[in-house]
Formats: structure tokens, sequence, C-alpha cells
């Protein structure tokens, strides 16, 4: 029998606790701090990536720390700015993407990431995942970062996936639900943060992983997917 689809998924935010990881490196170099520092990152992040020539993301992480400091007030020594990309190997998994995953991978669903970072951060993430990634697509894969359509497009021609075997999940609505919508892939966002953007961007909304095997079995084997959980 052949498998019964492909899950993709966001991996920082949806799998491992970004918010907890990058707060905590900010933490380390700006104590008292971190939380702000990170609040204005979040808005610095896309202004940086959307700049030319392509940065890798490690570059990314050091340069959006930089700016989001200088609008702070607060002063970086040497070397402070690579602490995100060091600290990111060991940002925490979600303690629901064990149970979550593992039934997807034991129910035959195919396995891939589509992620902002470079090869080498997620290599390291990846051994910490509790069950086999069966393809990744990076940012440096396609020399472009969501909510761009080049993750997806990649995916596609790797996978050979259409929509109807196909879902996306991801917590980043502006990165991940948004452009999935774009091109007509199911996609679940996984709204953890409580988030008030358009919920009917995605096909359905979940606070977090628990459900998802469910809800994947819903959208993939024919029952009504337009079900709000």
């Amino acid at each position: 029998m052949s498998a019964p689809g492909w899950i993709t998924f966001d991996c920082y935010g949806t799998l491992v606790d970004w918010n907890r990881g990058i707060t905590a490196a900010m933490e380390s170099v700006a104590p008292g701090r971190g939380a702000e520092l990170r609040a204005l990152y979040e808005r610095v992040e896309p202004e940086v990536q959307a700049e030319r020539p392509f940065r890798r993301y490690r570059e990314v992480l050091a340069e959006g720390l930089r700016r989001s400091a200088r609008i702070a007030g607060v002063e970086l020594a040497a070397g402070d700015d690579r602490a995100l990309a060091a600290s990111l190997p060991e940002w925490p998994v979600f303690d629901d993407v064990g149970p979550s995953l593992g039934a997807l991978h034991d129910a035959g669903y195919r396995l891939a990431v589509l992620s902002n970072v470079d090869p080498d951060l997620f290599a390291a993430t990846r051994e910490r995942l509790p069950v086999e990634i069966d393809l990744v697509v990076t940012a440096a894969d396609v020399e472009s970062y969501k909510p761009g359509l080049a993750h997806f497009e990649r995916f596609r021609e790797l996978s050979g996936a259409i929509p109807r075997e196909w879902v996306h999940t991801a917590r980043s609505w502006f990165h991940d639900i948004v452009p999935a919508h774009r091109l007509g892939v199911p996609s679940v966002w996984v709204n953890r943060d409580h988030g008030s953007e358009d919920p009917g961007m995605a096909t359905v909304v979940i606070p977090d992983l628990m459900t998802l095997p469910a809800v994947v079995d819903s959208l993939l084997q024919g029952e009504d997917s337009r079900s709000r959980c």
C-alpha cells in the first residue's frame, strides 16, 4: 500500500519552543531584557531576510540581534551577536511533539520540515526529534525565506505531493499559513500563542499538537476538511 500522505512542518515555534529558546539566549547577553529584545527581533527579522543578497540564517540571527539591541539601546559585547545561532540547537522540543509525530509516523504518514534555518543548525535539532524526518527543505536550499513560496515549491518538486496528499502544519500564521493558503495546500494552524490573525486562512486551527493525528486523518482520509478543533 502507498503511504497515506505527507505532513510538512515548520520547526521552530511548531516543534521547538522558539519563544523560550530565543528569549533565554537574549537574556544571556542582556539580562532582564530578553523578552523586550525578542519582541523587537520578531519585527526586525523579516526585514533582514528580505534584503539582498541572500544571507544564511546564522547571519540573519546575528544581524537581527544587533539591530534589535541598537533599537533597545543595549550594548552587546564582542561575539554576543552569535548567541542565538550558538544556542539554537539546544532550544527545547515541545512535549507534545513525541506523541503526535510518533502517531503520525506509526500510521504511515511521511514527515517533512520546511524551515527558515541553515542545514547545519537544523541537523543538531533533527537529532533531538523523536521520529525520523523523511525530507527537509531549508532556506539555504532555496535561497529564500518563508513567507516566500520557494520552500513549498521545492518540497512539491522533491516529493511529488499534490494538495490532496499533503497537509502543512505550523504555528506561524505569517510565515506558513498564508503561503500555504496561497498555494491551495490544506493547513493546520497550531495557534500556540493565541494569535488573533484570520483563522479562515487555515483549514483547521488547533491549540497544540495533541489532536493533530486525528485532524490529519480527517483531512487526508476524506472526512470533513473544514472542521474546527
